[in-house]
This record gives structure tokens, C-alpha cells and sequence, in this order.
């Protein structure tokens, strides 16, 4: 997949590089920073959902944490 069908997915396209500091910075602080690294936007079909799902989901799941807690903030 290229880059730009994945920043269409976005619902403002511009925020691409923001999600991806964000994605760096959870994985950082959650000491995953080197999985993000190596797979950051490369094809992922050759991991098993299991690998990924671990090495990935706690990344995804604090990004989703952070988005929340930055818009009740902004209220």
C-alpha cells in the first residue's frame, strides 16, 4: 500500500504526520520503540496476527488513550 492511500484514510489527511509523532512517541514511552522502527509503514502480511496484535496493539491502545484525554482537555 502507498503512503498516500494511507493518509485518505485519514478524515483530515494533513494529520498524517501528527499520527505519525504520536505513533512514535507512545512507542517510545512504552519501550516499543525499535518494533515501530523496523515495520513503520512497510508490509506487515509476513508477521502473525499474534506478533503484531502484541507488539502493536498496546501502541495503538495508548495513541487512542492519548487522543481522548487531548479532546477532553481541549473542551
Amino acid at each position: 500500500m502507498s503512503k498516500n492511500y494511507r493518509k485518505s484514510r485519514l478524515l483530515n489527511p494533513g494529520a498524517y504526520d501528527e499520527m505519525q509523532k504520536l505513533k512514535f512517541e507512545c512507542a517510545k514511552d512504552l519501550g516499543r520503540l525499535q518494533y515501530v522502527k523496523e515495520n513503520n509503514d512497510h508490509y506487515k502480511g509476513d508477521l502473525t496476527a499474534r506478533e503484531n496484535g502484541s507488539q502493536g496493539g498496546p501502541i495503538g491502545g495508548e495513541m487512542v488513550k492519548r487522543m481522548i484525554a487531548r479532546y477532553g482537555q481541549s473542551r
